[in-house]
């Protein structure tokens, strides 16, 4: 089968086509005939080696993936043919993937695979910043940084329609326009505008209740700026690749808190409360209530031109692979 394979840690250009046998699924597990992988900032990171814990050079990259059940190991009562998608542990850009079989979604009827692919980590990541570690209440104001992304997206039709009010950052007009279509009631052009100053002005200089940030550096510090007393935040990425820092003394003088999140070690250590999100989720996929924003969609061959896609700040909601 083909499959991309990142031979060494760098640039875009590290994600090399190779010849891979195709995988068994052990037992628990399933393989799945990839229709669309989902591309993550993640991988990104991966790929230059400066992610926590990530895998050593020679890997196949790819955290979520869409497709039909090929064959099943042992223990797995599921049935050949059935659309579904996965998180993985990595694997998933490429033509056939090996999934643990408690980590599938079934695909609601009428979504495409592409839709699909965008589903778990964007969706599950959202929700969980939002209202499992970020407390969001109706009627409280929430800041999300990168509104236009795929956990963006996410977050910004979550947090409308469980009524907040919602500010969102992105970078040009177009993501801007994205971001207000789904729900931000004030998008916020951060190449032109401080976002501080907007909060400011809108929140009579209280500040969010709630920040969802994915940044890190100086991001990270304005972020903290432009939260009330009593305010959370919720950091789920670094997406500059310069961690941010804060003092505890000034969460404490200033009563702030910060939380911290990541898909996969929670999904690890309390999976049961990173999935109590699925029905719901599902439901509002599924009703129409909530939609996967896709972006672009590349050929597998063109894993490296996608991830630059990326890395150029070109994209808005999903980015999406097709073997």
């Amino acid at each position: 089968m083909k499959a991309i394979q990142v031979s060494e840690y760098g640039d875009s250009d590290r994600l090399e086509v190779v010849e891979a046998d195709v995988p068994e699924p052990d037992a628990g597990e399933v393989r799945i005939d990839v229709e669309a992988a989902g591309i993550n900032f993640a991988d990104i990171m991966q790929r230059r080696g400066v992610y926590p814990g990530g895998p050593d050079a020679g890997y196949v990259p790819g955290m979520e993936a869409a497709g039909t059940i090929d064959e099943t190991g042992e223990g797995v009562d599921l049935e050949d043919g059935d659309r579904v998608v996965a998180m993985l542990n990595g694997g998933g850009y490429a033509e056939y993937a090996t999934a643990n079989a408690q980590m599938l979604f079934p695909i609601p009827e009428g979504m495409s695979f592409e839709e699909a692919a965008g589903f778990p980590v964007q969706f599950l990541t959202a929700h969980c910043c939002l209202f499992g570690w970020g407390g969001l209440e109706e009627d409280e104001t929430v800041l999300i940084q990168a509104a236009a992304g795929g956990v963006g997206t996410a977050a910004v039709q979550l947090a409308s329609n469980h009524g907040a009010e919602v500010f969102g950052t992105a970078s040009t007009q177009e993501k801007l326009d994205l971001a207000a279509d789904l729900g931000c009631d004030h998008p916020i052009n951060y190449t032109e505008t401080d976002f501080r100053e907007v909060i400011d002005d809108e929140t009579d200089g209280e500040g969010v209740d709630l920040v969802l940030e994915s940044v890190g550096d100086d991001v990270f510090e304005r972020s903290l700026d432009a939260m009330t007393h009593f305010g959370r935040m919720v950091t789920y990425g670094v997406a500059s690749g310069v961690p941010g820092e804060v003092e505890n003394r000034r969460l404490l003088f200033e009563n702030k808190t910060v939380k911290g999140f990541h898909l996969g070690r929670a999904s690890y250590h309390d999976p049961s409360r990173v999935m109590s999100a699925v029905p719901e989720l599902t439901e509002g996929l599924t009703a129409g209530e909530l939609e996967v924003i896709l972006g672009m969609s590349f050929a597998l061959e063109d894993a490296a031109e996608a991830h630059q896609y990326i890395e150029d700040r070109k994209s808005s909601g999903k980015i999406v692979l097709k073997p």
